[in-house]
């Protein structure tokens, strides 16, 4: 099926759903670590309008933005597919996809941002409110997907170990065992699988790059305030 090479950064929760999916589908590929603080050409050759990661070359032709990639990977290699047959369920899927996109990790995001006081506290009530929505979706399954891993499942699975690493840095908690059982356990059971937990950092080498990158946009913050 063509040369494959994945231009992409290991801190990258956009990027690591990309290897998943490639690893599900049994594609092999050649990874192309980017230096994020220093782009390189080649992401800038096979993304010049927004040069950011991930970008799936496939016989030399560039693929750009996660989603967009997952969906190609699973068109262009059948076995093992992502998303539903049906085509109500594939629109439901790509609805909470983006959803978690849109809210949910951005959210949870400008949660672990937010500085103390009432802005941190409604940054987390509001990223809160959105993972009860997907708490909803999940209930009564293993994964999104059903019995097996599909495309909202990849396109969460960065909850396990990103969203955690936001709680630490963010010195607050988003998702409580309690409040949220259901993702609670599709955490355990996606972390478990042997492919995701292989394909992802280091919680140390995470929680640095996330302090490092919390403590800039705060400083810039501060400086415009």
């Amino acid at each position: 099926m063509g040369e494959v090479k994945l231009i992409g950064s290991r801190m990258s929760l956009f990027c690591s759903r990309i290897e998943w999916a490639l690893k599900i589908k049994g594609v092999s590929y050649d990874y192309l670590e980017e230096d994020l603080r220093n782009k390189s050409p080649t992401l800038v050759k096979y993304n010049p309008v927004h040069k950011k990661v991930p970008v799936l070359i496939h016989e030399d032709k560039p693929i750009a933005e996660s989603l967009v990639i997952l969906e190609y990977i699973d068109e262009i290699w059948k076995d093992n597919p992502l998303l539903p047959q049906d085509p109500y369920d594939r629109a439901f899927a790509r609805f909470w996809a983006k959803f978690v996109d849109e809210k949910v990790l951005f959210g949870s995001f400008e949660a672990c941002k937010a500085q103390s006081g009432e802005e941190k506290e409604k940054a987390i009530e509001s990223a809160q409110e959105s993972l009860a929505f997907l708490e909803k979706q999940i209930e009564g399954k293993k994964f999104f997907g059903g019995e097996r891993i599909g495309y909202l499942d990849l396109v969460t699975g960065w909850i396990p170990l990103w969203l955690g690493v936001m709680e630490e840095v963010g010195e607050m908690k988003l998702l409580p065992a309690e409040k949220f059982p259901f993702l609670h356990k599709w955490s355990i059971n996606i972390i478990d699988v042997p492919l995701i937990r292989e394909s992802i950092p280091s919680r140390d080498s995470l929680v640095n790059y996330f302090h490092a990158s919390i403590s800039y946009l705060r400083s810039l913050e501060d400086s415009k305030a």
